[in-house]
């Protein structure tokens, strides 16, 4: 029974069920380098100075949203999508690279940051949780055309499908310049290869990074200059196998993303009655 807002999505949805494992923020990662590939949106990075201040904060702001609309209140995913769009009004201009015009509310550069994302977290759900069907991602898409819609994507211009999704990114990684490897991209190599991070989590951040760049596709190996051996992709699937076996054995804290947890105890909360009868004579 809930007793509380589930937010837009709640526990039975395709958001939840994907959103809420700790091995999917490994995808986050994964799309940070998708998004520094393409020169347009290194460029707004680059305006607000995004990953030289503070880089940590703005790797994790990577999964904010998805986090905010999937696990939040509704009041809660409303003021996180309000508070980036208003960030997004002010970050356009001339890219000094390409001489492209970026724009954060520009439709592709938006939804490219939103097909990154969710490719990526489909992609490691199924490497460590369980393979989906066609229907299960499709439904996660649809779902996720919400958050989308919600930082001001036309969501009428978007692939219908979860592979049409992916297709799409593909297709356009392999348009000649359409990724490049600017400053920005190098600096967001190097933070994911072992630039500053919390010290709870520097143990398994090696891996985490492992995982980032050799899980991308072969167009933006390329671009970072990423080399996937024999051993190496041994290396990779053995461990992602290991994850997907012992992660039916792990306690929800070594399982679950700590917003996926907050959002169940809020919602399954009973009601505080201490107080019910106060005033009554």
């Amino acid at each position: 029974m809930m007793n509380a807002d589930p937010g837009y999505f709640g526990p039975n949805s395709m958001m939840w069920k994907i959103n809420k494992e700790i091995t999917v923020l490994f995808g986050g990662a994964r799309a940070l380098l998708m998004h520094a590939a393409h020169p347009l949106i290194a460029a707004g990075a680059r305006q607000t100075s995004f990953y030289q201040r503070d880089p940590w904060k703005r790797l994790i702001r990577t999964l904010s949203l998805q986090n905010s609309v999937t696990f939040g209140t509704k009041k809660e995913a409303d003021e996180s999508a309000h508070r980036i769009n208003k960030l997004h009004e002010v970050i356009k201009g001339k890219d000094e690279v390409t001489g492209g015009i970026y724009d954060a509310l520009d439709h592709e550069q938006l939804l490219w940051v939103h097909a990154c994302l969710q490719i990526s977290s489909i992609y490691f759900y199924e490497k460590t949780v369980k393979k989906l069907t066609d229907e299960e991602k499709n439904k996660y898409h649809l779902e996720n055309l919400l958050s989308a819609e919600m930082v001001l994507v036309n969501i009428k211009e978007t692939p219908t499908t979860h592979n049409e999704l992916k297709n799409w990114v593909m297709e356009k990684s392999r348009e000649k310049d359409y990724l490049l490897l600017t400053d920005v991209a190098e600096d967001v190599k190097d933070i994911i290869s072992g630039g500053p991070v919390p010290r709870h989590i520097k143990p398994i951040w090696p891996f985490i990074s492992f995982t980032a760049f050799h899980t991308l596709p072969s167009e933006f190996k390329n671009i970072y200059g990423i080399k996937t051996t024999t051993a190496k992709r041994y290396i990779l699937n053995f461990n992602l196998y290991l994850l997907k076996i012992t992660r039916p054995f792990l306690p929800p804290f070594f399982r679950l993303i700590p917003p996926a947890r907050w959002a169940k105890q809020r919602i399954t909360r009973k009601p505080d009655l201490k107080f019910k009868d106060k005033g009554k004579i």
